[in-house]
């Protein structure tokens, strides 16, 4: 299934995209598309069944806003260099382990929203990730069949980053990562069944109409389940949890001089296959 949420900021409402290209609303099924939802496997089997039913009334899609497809995200947790030729663009070692931070959830945006460069910001940098979204809780995975039973779907993120803070004032990432706008996620989650292979799509974004990267997820150092057993290890991870799982080479920081950080005005896009397209255009906050 495809589902997301649209309408207002704040006020989004939860909807399913059929394969048809109709938007169907879910309202009168669910309250929202969140950890809670997720978790309820007959809950989710209702909705597959009113989708196959085809009786699930139709929005009218010009006027709706495309919100983030999860409400009440419980945490997201991030891991760098996570892709060998990003590593090599960056000039940074392979790591032995993932390279986990944090980002908060109100980073989140949808996926068309204004993404806002902070003030004093000279190196705002795009990524493009898959990003894993949990759907039953997880504790010290031993296999990985384990870690990817716990995974509900797979949806986009926009790991918007701003490398001086990150890199050059001192500390942890997280400076440079959890600006307002940051995370814009969506248009879709997509339930872990439609996706056979989460090593096996294509990543791709371009900044004005240019195609800056162009990488596939078969090039991650550590794989999807291998990163969800981790992250198990050392933390819990709950229905509506989200992990953004790296990107692959392409983005300002590993450019050469003078670097092409995003400016006001720029439009990036973003897509991976399946799992659909994201279009923001950048602002000055």
């Amino acid at each position: 299934m495809r589902l997301l949420r649209v309408g207002p900021a704040g006020a989004e409402r939860p909807a399913l995209l059929d394969g048809d290209g109709n938007l169907r609303d879910l309202s009168g099924l669910v309250p929202d598309i969140d950890g809670a939802l997720l978790a309820d496997e007959s809950a989710l089997a209702g909705v597959r069944r009113a989708a196959r039913g085809g009786a699930l009334p139709v929005l009218d899609r010009p006027e709706q806003r495309v919100g983030p497809p999860l409400g009440r995200i419980g945490k997201i947790v991030c891991i760098g260099l996570n892709y060998h030729d990003h590593a090599a663009e960056t000039g940074a070692e392979v790591p032995a382990e993932p390279v986990v931070f944090m980002k908060a959830p109100d980073t989140v945006v949808g996926p068309q929203d204004t993404v806002l460069i902070p003030k004093g910001s000279v190196k705002t940098d795009w990524e493009v990730e898959l990003a894993v979204v949990i759907g039953r809780t997880a504790r010290w995975l031993e296999t990985d069949a384990e870690a990817l039973a716990a995974v509900a779907g797979y949806t986009i993120a926009h790991d918007v980053s701003e490398r001086e803070f990150q890199i050059e004032r001192g500390g942890q990432w997280d400076k440079g990562k959890n600006c307002e706008t940051f995370n814009p996620l969506g248009p879709w989650l997509v339930t872990a069944d439609e996706i056979a292979d989460p090593q096996d799509l294509a990543l791709r974004l371009w900044v004005n109409g240019e195609l800056r990267q162009d990488g596939s997820t078969a090039d991650q150092i550590f794989p999807v389940a291998h990163v969800v057993r981790y992250l198990s290890r050392f933390m819990t991870l709950y229905p509506g949890d989200i992990i953004n799982t790296g990107t692959p080479a392409g983005v300002a920081l590993g450019q050469p001089e003078p670097k092409p950080y995003l400016r006001a005005g720029d439009v990036v896009e973003l897509e991976i296959t399946g799992l659909g397209r994201q279009r923001q255009v950048l602002k000055n906050a």
